[in-house]
């Protein structure tokens, strides 16, 4: 029980750095560097400017990693919905949702939370993309929604795979899928020119917040099974 006070305390931590980090990037150095707005003609607004266009100026763009990100998080979707469908499997076969194994349930939780995350942050916007869409409007870009869709995801996947699959071999697969799955979406991600580099951090950041919690409920969930 000791660990599972440490993981909510560490949770605790992340968060407020979460928020310190958004108003960080919402107050430091803010700079008129981003695409122009079609709306008002005027050039988005980041924050940690100096930063982040240096490292745009880096990197460049990558219409390829663009892509091959784009499908990874495809992946990483499926990924989720194959332990969506364990789990109706599992309401199926005992007829009642108080049946459905606890992890199962606490997995589906988080993954609601990380879309309410995501619903957040489209609807309070923290800054726009370096780049404007095909259609030549602004979107939203903090946090870089892939970074967190692969981390968490992939991320939750290693931590609850042993209580689903027996056979170690192909465990050792699964994780080590999405573990690849994690590395490339995020670098490729940081390298496609997509995002500001503050995104990328502010989805790490905020995902490491979210994996802890969850890893906190998974440990309390193990500790009451062996009362």
């Amino acid at each position: 029980m000791e660990k599972t006070k440490k993981l909510y305390i560490i949770t605790a931590i992340l968060l407020i750095v979460s928020i310190a980090y958004i108003i960080l990037v919402k107050t430091v150095d803010v700079q008129s560097i981003g695409p122009v707005n079609p709306e008002t003609g005027i050039k988005s607004e980041v924050g940690f400017a100096t930063v982040n266009n240096s490292f745009k100026d880096l990197v460049g763009e990558s219409d390829t990693w663009y892509k091959i990100t784009k499908y990874s998080g495809y992946v990483a979707l499926l990924l989720a919905a194959g332990y969506g469908v364990y789990g109706f499997l599992q309401l199926l076969k005992n007829k009642s949702i108080f049946k459905v194994d606890k992890r199962i349930l606490a997995l589906g939780a988080f993954y609601v939370v990380v879309i309410a995350i995501y619903v957040l942050f489209e609807i309070f916007i923290v800054n726009y993309r370096p780049v404007l869409e095909e259609s030549g409007e602004l979107e939203a870009s903090f946090p870089s929604s892939h970074t967190v869709l692969a981390i968490c995801v992939c991320g939750s996947s290693m931590m609850v795979s042993k209580y689903f699959v027996k056979n170690k071999k192909v465990k050792f697969v699964m994780d080590a899928f999405a573990g690849i799955l994690l590395v490339v979406t995020l670098g490729g991600r940081l390298i496609s020119g997509v995002h500001w580099l503050s995104d990328i951090i502010g989805g790490i950041i905020i995902s490491a917040c979210l994996l802890t919690a969850f890893s906190a409920v998974i440990n309390t969930i193990d500790y009451k099974e062996k009362e």
